[in-house]
């Protein structure tokens, strides 16, 4: 392969522009026109600069023409004392310019633009790096406490071809790793693991005070309500639970939050001749529930209710031919609704 001199003639260039170093014509100059296409066929190089490759050593084969290169250190063949320079491939032979700092390029494959700084190619945009960012704002700025930052009407994690986790996870037990749910920045509800291994969800009124809703155990998966058992009451609402368990000298009761009540007392003692009153550990809303009585011991006997109140019944035994002379011990057991 060839290379062509430039200027033309190879003599000194003393008639050029100072930045391109394109040549002047010159008076009384003979064929203008070969000094007038080398300096269009410099411009056809530099201007809009494309680079076939960078940092190359050794001519290509076959070039096209048109193909520029951006030439390395040590070049070769026919490139050789050209390092840093750009060929270019036009009528079958090599041109060659030495670009300055400033020019623009870009690269067969890269849609990144590079700058010449003078002593070498380099990119004029910088490569984005998404690793160990400081933070993300996502219409929102984010700051060193939320350091990824969304406002937006929703936000989508979907799979990529199977499932999807969210993973959050916290330092130590004492540790907090939770979703919080705000109204204008105060916290109304929280779910997950707050200051221990134990599945909770709470909820505030004011986003100072919390009440814990549910607790589930680590590894026992026990679940623990603040509502569940205790005081049930007519009006659901703070502190009213679901189930009322209670005892005393007469029995005990089991108040249910749908209204039911349940009382029973065990080896309730009859009279003999009349009627012994079973006043009930709770009180019913009325006088119609149900009583039923399981008798103690070997004998035969028919136990009757009567009198009923919302608060008290009368129970009565007889032997099996009527007689109401026996006294046995019974377990009794009565349902209904306390409201």
């Amino acid at each position: 392969m060839r290379t062509r001199p430039f200027p033309p003639d190879g003599g000194p260039m003393t008639q050029a522009s100072p930045r391109l170093a394109l040549p002047f014509l010159q008076p009384a100059q003979a064929q203008k026109h070969v000094t007038h296409n080398e300096a269009l066929r410099r411009l056809d190089t530099i201007v809009q600069l494309g680079l076939d490759t960078m940092g190359t050593t050794t001519p290509p084969g076959t070039p096209a023409d048109g193909e520029s290169h951006a030439i390395g250190a040590g070049a070769t063949g026919d490139w050789a004392g050209h390092d840093g320079e750009v060929a270019t491939w036009l009528d079958a032979a090599w041109d060659f310019v030495t670009p300055q700092a400033g020019w623009l390029a870009t690269r067969t494959g890269d849609t990144d633009v590079f700058v010449h700084d003078g002593t070498g190619w380099v990119r004029a945009t910088a490569t984005v790096e998404f690793d160990n960012l400081a933070g993300v704002g996502v219409n929102a700025v984010a700051n060193a406490t939320n350091r990824l930052t969304s406002a937006a009407p929703a936000t989508l994690l979907t799979h990529d071809g199977a499932g999807h986790q969210l993973k959050i996870n916290k330092a130590g037990v004492a540790d907090t790793a939770s979703l919080l749910f705000q109204t204008d920045w105060s916290g109304r509800a929280e779910m997950g693991l707050a200051g221990n291994d134990a599945f909770s969800i709470k909820v505030s009124a004011d986003g100072s005070s919390w009440d814990e809703v549910m607790n589930v155990g680590p590894g026992d998966a026990v679940v623990t309500t603040a509502s569940m058992v205790g005081t049930v009451t007519a009006t659901p609402g703070p502190g009213s639970a679901v189930i009322e368990n209670g005892t005393g000298a007469t029995g005990r009761y089991t108040k249910l939050a749908d209204g039911t009540l349940i009382c029973d007392v065990a080896a309730f003692a009859t009279a003999s001749g009349a009627p012994a009153t079973w006043t009930l550990p709770a009180a019913f809303a009325d006088a119609g529930f149900t009583v039923t009585a399981t008798v103690l011991g070997g004998t035969p006997c028919v136990v009757t209710v009567s009198g009923q109140t919302a608060a008290s019944v009368d129970v009565e035994s007889f032997n099996l031919t009527g007689a109401d002379t026996v006294t046995p011990d019974v377990n009794l057991v009565a349902v209904g609704r306390w409201t």
